[in-house]
């Protein structure tokens, strides 16, 4: 692989950028398997409890997968009504209570800002699959009852840009709306595009994350017959096994995260809680292989590269890295290999984890859910572990944060997510220090 510099190229510092240039986050809400709400989530996370059980929305006795890490104990009329909650599909369900945790955790009540300020606020909030249990749904209905079952809601409910614009609708808000939708790496693309509406004068505040909910024969089967999910159906508990040589495939996962980014010239002018600053977000495209990583790392690389880069950052001040590291052979490996070639030396000050051994993969939420553990890892000076690890695999030779949460300084986190089609995104958190370079 080719020599990388120590050193990103020269850019503008987070911490020189005018205030009204500069992003921080200042709400957090999360629907996760392993808590329906950020404290909840952070807590599972930081104890190393896993959310996989056998699988409980339909009958999987028989396939070659039984279980996933579902979203246990949701009652979507905690906070929709329950005319909303039937026109709309669960993926939808869970972006809009997360996002109404991270508007609540924000303190902003948007019911107090004039349709004038409203138009300064956007959503910017995506999905992998959209709506894949009413595309499954309304194909039942037309195989039994021919198109006249087929129902009026389909289209809304099913087109992964709903969940942005419902969270719009709540609240009134006319700011840009969109989603962006590039498989597993949808959660960071919002974040990132997110940040970009702030930063080039488009709003003052963004809502912004993923969403899915893929629990059904369509969604579990369509992994299953392309042997991507391990098969460990007699211990689902321990199945999500990350950077271990024992790793037979990803877990299945669901929810949804929100993260309430604003200008920092706004939120200081309302006072607000600020967890971190959104440093900086950088993509790439593995141009390789429909489903399978770059064998080097190559758009992981470039990615996290560049994502420093755009955050002013040196390679020797990230702390940890919270890793795509899915549980599989050639992703896990390709991972840890970009990480080594990127940092060099400093990857043995490190503390990479993968909080996927505990969540499962998210998919198209996983992203924004990895984005708020990493924020809480610079809130909190932990680093949550990396469960279920047992036996070393030397392709993935990193300095892990293995099966124990680890306390140690965190001031800049870094956070991967990965997407079939070769999509790469690595976003950057900082600690957030209202002071500006001298």
């Amino acid at each position: 692989m080719a020599t990388v510099s120590s050193a990103p190229m020269p850019a503008a510092s987070h911490a020189t950028l005018p205030p009204a240039a500069r992003v921080v986050v200042t709400g957090l809400g999360a629907v996760t398997p392993v808590g329906l709400t950020v404290p909840a989530f952070w807590d599972a996370l930081v104890r190393g409890v896993s959310g996989a059980a056998p699988i409980a929305s339909f009958d999987a006795s028989g396939w070659s997968t039984t279980f996933a890490c579902e979203v246990k104990g949701f009652d979507p009329l905690l906070r929709l009504d329950r005319k909303e909650v039937k026109r709309i599909d669960r993926f939808a369900q869970y972006a809009l209570h997360a996002a109404i945790e991270a508007v609540e955790d924000a303190g902003i009540d948007f019911a107090t800002y004039p349709a004038a300020v409203r138009e300064r606020v956007g959503v910017v909030f995506g999905s992998g699959f959209g709506g894949i249990l009413t595309v499954q749904q309304q194909a039942e209905n037309l195989e039994q009852g021919g198109p006249r079952r087929i129902s009026p809601f389909f289209v809304p409910m099913m087109i992964p840009d709903m969940a942005a614009g419902l969270i719009a609708m709540r609240y009134g808000l006319h700011g840009p709306n969109h989603a962006v939708v590039s498989a597993c790496a949808t959660g960071n693309h919002n974040i990132g595009d997110a940040m970009h509406t702030i930063r080039r004068g488009e709003a003052d505040v963004v809502i912004c994350g993923g969403s899915e909910a893929p629990m059904c024969e369509l969604g579990v089967g369509a992994f299953a017959a392309s042997r991507a999910l391990s098969t460990r159906n007699d211990s689902p508990e321990t199945a999500s096994r990350p950077f271990d040589a024992t790793r037979d495939g990803f877990v299945m996962g669901e929810g949804a995260s929100a993260l309430v980014l604003e200008s920092l010239e706004h939120a200081l002018a309302r006072d607000a809680r600020i967890y971190a600053e959104v440093a900086g977000v950088g993509a790439s495209a593995d141009a390789h292989h429909m489903t399978a990583p770059h064998p080097e790392g190559l758009g992981a690389r470039l990615a996290m590269q560049r994502a420093l880069t755009a955050a002013g950052l040196a390679l020797d001040e990230v702390d940890t890295v919270n890793m795509h590291g899915t549980s599989t052979g050639l992703g896990d490996a390709a991972e840890s290999e970009a990480i080594r070639a990127l940092f060099g030396p400093h990857t043995e000050r490190l503390t990479p984890t993968s909080t996927k051994s505990m969540t499962g993969h998210m998919l198209g939420a996983a992203g924004a859910a990895e984005a708020i553990a990493s924020i809480l890892s610079i809130v909190h000076d932990v680093v949550p572990p990396t469960i279920n690890f047992s036996v070393p695999d030397p392709a993935c030779d990193l300095p892990y944060a293995f099966n124990t949460a680890v306390e140690r300084p965190v001031r800049v986190a870094m956070s991967n997510a990965f997407g079939f089609g070769g999509h790469n995104t690595s976003a950057v958190f900082v600690a957030f220090d209202e002071r500006p370079a001298a």
